[in-house]
């Protein structure tokens, strides 16, 4: 319970919990949050997910509003996929360092070079970029898509290149790559993980494969945020070093209390290794953009109808 100042129900202490949990009711609203989030959204979500889990959620919602506490590209799919819903997001300035390193126009020369390629765009993009994609994937289903297209097809990826230089080791295909990456990704550091590994020889190292190829050299298993989810469950070992955003680790926690979970640091003394968009969100804007609907997540219906395209195409692929 907190004291909401600046807002014109300032000096008035309002539960954040109850007062979502009504709202929600009143609205009808969906609340959608990333694996990233702080633990007290996770905790008040509808759906915790990844990139895909939550697309997959936003199209098959009944929900008349759908309140996203992730990012603005997250938001924005939820929009393409639900043109006639209400889509909220606490924050605007949530964007995402992918996202904001691919801008459409330098994406579409990149692409009229190479007119014989098609363009295999990872869901941390603009509305802008998805509309000049061809297909949209997560981390969740990028092998899975590149292996169903013939091997005559030439590829271009964008933006994550790390993510890209993966998916080329894993499926031995060619591609062009878009040169983006994660900052939450590329900080962690390989020295301070061996470092780890030597105080800690039982752990097992996972990593997300938008991390850097020198960190992904020592992982143990390399997968989606939902897929190093399903590991730590699955797999009999009882601690791990864990190479993503730490968000992640409310939810290792809560379905696996008897094991422990280490977070990868960053190469600096800092908390590099949070996405500072992700904890732009907080319980205040949640409630804050619930009460006063805003702000609303809006779109050209001719660049959602192009950004549907690719999105759907996806979504039938996985």
């Amino acid at each position: 319970m907190l004291n909401t100042q600046n807002t014109d129900i300032a000096e008035i202490e309002v539960d954040f919990v109850e007062e979502i949990k009504r709202l929600k009711k009143e609205l009808n609203a969906v609340i959608l949050a990333h694996f990233y989030q702080e633990s007290e959204i996770q905790d008040i979500a509808d759906y915790i997910g990844d990139s895909l889990q939550l697309a997959q959620e936003a199209q098959k919602t009944k929900a008349d509003v759908i309140v996203f506490a992730g990012v603005h590209f997250m938001a924005e799919t939820a929009k393409i996929l639900n043109p006639d819903k209400l889509v909220l997001l606490p924050d605007l300035k949530a964007g995402c360092s992918l996202a904001e390193g691919c801008p459409a126009p330098l994406l579409q020369k990149f692409k009229d070079k190479n007119p014989d390629h098609i363009v295999i765009s990872y869901i941390n993009c603009s509305a802008d970029v998805k509309a000049i994609s061809d297909i949209i994937c997560t981390s969740s289903n990028a092998e899975k898509i590149v292996k169903q297209l013939p091997v005559s097809q030439k590829i271009i990826f964008a933006p994550d290149k790390n993510l890209g230089k993966y998916l080329i080791k894993k499926t031995g295909r060619e591609m062009k790559l878009w040169q983006g990456s994660c900052i939450v990704h590329e900080t962690f550091s390989e020295k301070k993980i061996i470092k780890l590994k030597t105080e800690h020889p039982q752990a097992k190292i996972i990593a997300h494969p938008e991390c850097e190829e020198t960190v992904l050299n020592y992982a143990d298993f390399i997968g989606s945020t939902s897929a190093l989810l399903k590991f730590v469950q699955e797999d009999p070992a009882k601690e791990f070093i864990v190479a993503t955003e730490p968000g992640i680790l409310t939810q290792m926690t809560k379905k696996c209390p008897d094991k422990i979970f280490i977070t990868a640091p960053p190469e600096a003394s800092c908390s590099c290794n949070e996405c500072p968009y992700m904890k732009l969100n907080t319980m205040e804007k949640l409630y804050l953009c619930m009460r006063d609907k805003t702000p609303e997540i809006t779109m050209d219906e001719d660049l959602r109808v192009k950004a549907l395209k690719p999105i759907l195409r996806m979504l039938e692929m996985s």
